[in-house]
């Protein structure tokens, strides 16, 4: 009968609420992070503490370009490590108009060049009258990140005989590791925060042009996701480490092969202060 029928549709569209508003805790966040030691740490202390509060939480690591066009698309969700307003600044004039600044992690990001504590010179304007001792070599990361792109100007700002050699972070640390055990001179792309700066006894070298500025570490997210998870995007709103608990936090989770390991270890330790 006509009853029937609209009896059937009111329970049809009951059932499909019911089915489809699930509870707050089951909503997914997809966050993407570059290979960088303190992306990965950051991130990882992220999940570890969304999935604390029953949250499900998958990342996926990619380069910085492609992380800004996903989230530029809202094919994802968040991105921690975005250097902003300098270092990231080409990707944010590309795609800024369509994401959302969340937070911000970490405000003293430094970039420069960097050599071991050994090297007696403190200035970029020295490396060319040194440039046989470094090998004329500036050893840096993959060419997508804003700190390789900042040592190519620096290069011709400062008309370096030079060349930057774009590697992995790994091959990086593990070039100056080399360097530094036989007293060798070594300029790295470096930045804070990071790891290196426990491990080894280094020095970032002045930059009188100005080319390597100091950077926010901002949470941006696509564009809407505020309004669609306000709980979820109120925890990344809060989300914030000074520079000792960051550089225990990257340490953490360099000890092992699986970042999440080292997360967990941080978020124990200082579990009441992170609530």
């Amino acid at each position: 009968t006509e009853m029937n029928k609209i009896i059937y549709i009111l329970l049809s569209v009951l059932l499909l609420g019911l089915t489809s508003c699930e509870p707050r805790h089951k909503q997914d966040v997809l966050i993407l992070y570059p290979n960088w030691a303190e992306g990965i740490a950051i991130t990882y202390l992220a999940k570890v503490m969304l999935e604390d509060k029953g949250y499900t939480v998958t990342l996926k690591r990619i380069e910085p370009g492609p992380i800004y066009t996903a989230l530029s698309r809202g094919d994802a969700d968040i991105y921690m490590d975005a250097w902003l307003p300098h270092t990231q600044k080409d990707y944010w004039a590309k795609y800024g108009h369509k994401l959302d600044v969340l937070g911000t992690v970490f405000d003293d990001g430094i970039t420069g060049l960097v050599v071991p504590a050994y090297v007696n010179i403190e200035s970029i304007e020295e490396l060319n009258e040194n440039k046989d001792k470094f090998d004329k070599k500036i050893y840096g990361i993959a060419s997508g990140a804003g700190i390789h792109a900042n040592t190519e100007k620096a290069i011709t700002a400062y008309n370096l005989d030079y060349s930057q050699i774009s590697s992995s972070e790994t091959s990086m640390i593990t070039a100056l590791k080399k360097a530094e055990k036989n007293k060798e001179w070594i300029v790295i792309t470096g930045w804070k925060p990071h790891f290196m700066w426990t491990e080894f006894e280094l020095k970032k070298l002045s930059d009188p042009k100005g080319i390597y500025p100091t950077d926010n570490i901002q949470v941006i997210s696509r564009r809407g996701f505020k309004e669609d998870k306000p709980e979820i995007a109120a925890f990344f709103e809060s989300f914030k480490l000074e520079d000792k608990l960051l550089h225990e936090l990257i340490i953490d989770v360099s000890m092992d092969k699986n970042p999440e390991i080292g997360a967990k270890v941080f978020f124990e330790k200082h579990r009441t202060f992170l609530y």
